[in-house]
């Protein structure tokens, strides 16, 4: 007999020999012991007919009936010595509990239904034989006793062997796929925490990337007027007062942005607690849906953008906008990625290329809108304003146009200056990808990773 597929293995069984529990062993012994007694019993009229010693006889019945204890190690041996010997009238208990244990067990069931049917025709020529001497008994009376006979010893003891081994089988079954469901589970948990960890990372770069944004430009402008203030104001007041009421507003709009900012991070911490599932269901948030966008109400959009240049301007840039196309209305995140590019292209402006001359070039195409912010060299002369850079810049810029399926290219131009491009679909990047043509860049990632894939492209421009 078997137990689960663990035990098989070796493991979880304490049991001497072949036996997988003590209490196995114990049954299987006492088993043997009942049945050697009872062979030895049955042994000493075998011995007589057969015209043998006693103690042979009974030597012969303790032999046979110890074999029992080999039923679940060899339960085809143990069954054919069962049938061996009927003829002498001995092994009941042997027989009956030989073939259960071979019904029980994973043996083929033709050798078991073969080994049976050998069991119940011994037992009814034996009967038979046995029977048919008697005084007074009719021939179909003797025929009726010993198919009864034959089938009570073999019947019962099969059929109830093959329902405990197809139940045991089931049990079996049962608790394989509970522990292949308990490590599925374990998998899916994993992976949900894995995914919720990467969540809270993009999540974090998210956070620091609009901050960065939002501080960085305003801050860059309150500085470039700060300096500006500080060389006009002895030799023109008027000046100087109007550059510091510029450099009021600037703060006053960081401040604004960022109370903004952090109202939202405010209101999406939620005391309410949720349930497993749909924390886990929130792990998996497509990229797109990161580091689209973080303002969760009316945030920065196309619109404004002439708002934006006048900024740069009167901080004393030379900035031209060159809007082509009409703007059939894109979504919130796409407006508000479009204009975060321009806004830290022009941020890269004040702090590497003062004094330069930077065109604004936005076009409205079908199915997706194209930004190019270029610089000119800027000149020698030129007093650098000493803003800090951080190197964050091109890779935010990279990471929002990344995230909703665009396009983005940075680099210096043959002039001497620089150019940052970017491409972002209006609607979502599948499809923009089948039309365009663009293939996948092959990279590896985790297999928790929800992030679209990344498309490369030539090297765009504003035709």
């Amino acid at each position: 007999m078997t137990d689960t597929g663990e035990e098989q293995g070796g493991a979880g069984r304490d049991g001497p020999w072949w036996w997988d529990r003590p209490r196995g062993a114990v049954l299987d012994v006492g088993l043997a012991a009942v049945s050697a007694v009872e062979c030895a019993v049955e042994g000493v009229p075998f011995a007589r007919e057969a015209g043998l010693p006693v103690p042979v006889g009974v030597l012969f019945g303790l032999l046979v009936g110890s074999t029992l204890v080999l039923r679940r190690r060899w339960p085809i041996a143990v069954v054919l010595v069962g049938i061996a010997v009927s003829p002498a009238a001995m092994g009941f208990l042997l027989g009956v509990v030989g073939l259960y244990t071979l019904a029980a067990c994973e043996v083929p069931r033709r050798i078991t239904a073969t080994l049976a049917s050998m069991s119940l025709v011994a037992t009814l020529v034996v009967m038979y034989v046995r029977t048919s001497g008697d005084q007074g008994a009719s021939q179909s009376l003797v025929v009726v006793l010993s198919v009864f006979v034959a089938v009570a010893l073999t019947v019962p003891p099969v059929l109830l062997g093959l329902y405990i081994g197809a139940r045991r089988r089931l049990m079996e079954s049962l608790q394989e796929r509970a522990d292949s469901l308990e490590r599925e589970l374990s998998l899916l948990a994993d992976r949900a925490e894995e995914r919720a960890e990467w969540a809270r990372t993009e999540e974090r770069t998210r956070i620091a990337r609009e901050m960065h944004d939002v501080v960085a430009h305003r801050v860059s402008l309150m500085v470039v007027h700060a300096a500006a203030l500080e060389a006009v104001a002895a030799k023109d007041p008027e000046r100087a007062a109007k550059n510091a009421a510029l450099v009021g507003d600037m703060g006053r709009q960081a401040l604004t942005e960022l109370r903004e900012m952090l109202g939202v991070l405010r209101a999406a911490e939620s005391p309410k607690r949720v349930p497993a599932a749909a924390a886990a269901a929130a792990a998996v948030v497509p990229v797109a849906a990161l580091v689209g966008g973080f303002e969760d109400g009316p945030g920065p959009s196309l619109a404004e953008l002439e708002a934006l240049v006048g900024q740069s301007r009167a901080a004393g840039m030379v900035v031209e906008l060159d809007v082509r196309g009409a703007g059939p209305g894109y979504p919130a995140e796409v407006e508000q990625t479009a204009y975060r590019v321009v806004q830290e292209a022009l941020t890269n402006c004040h702090k590497h290329a003062p004094g330069a001359r930077v065109v604004v070039r936005l076009a409205h195409r079908e199915g997706e809108v194209a930004m190019q912010v270029e610089n000119g060299p800027c000149g020698a002369d030129v007093v650098q304003p000493g803003l800090p850079s951080g190197g964050n810049g091109l890779v935010g810029m990279r990471e929002r146009v990344l995230g909703l399926g665009g396009v983005f290219v940075s680099g210096p131009t043959d002039e001497g200056g620089f150019k940052v491009s970017a491409v972002l679909p209006r609607g979502p990047y599948e499809a923009v990808v089948r039309r365009v043509g663009w293939r996948p860049v092959r990279r590896r990632v985790r297999a928790s990773s929800t992030a679209p894939p990344r498309y490369q492209s030539p090297v765009w421009s504003i035709p």
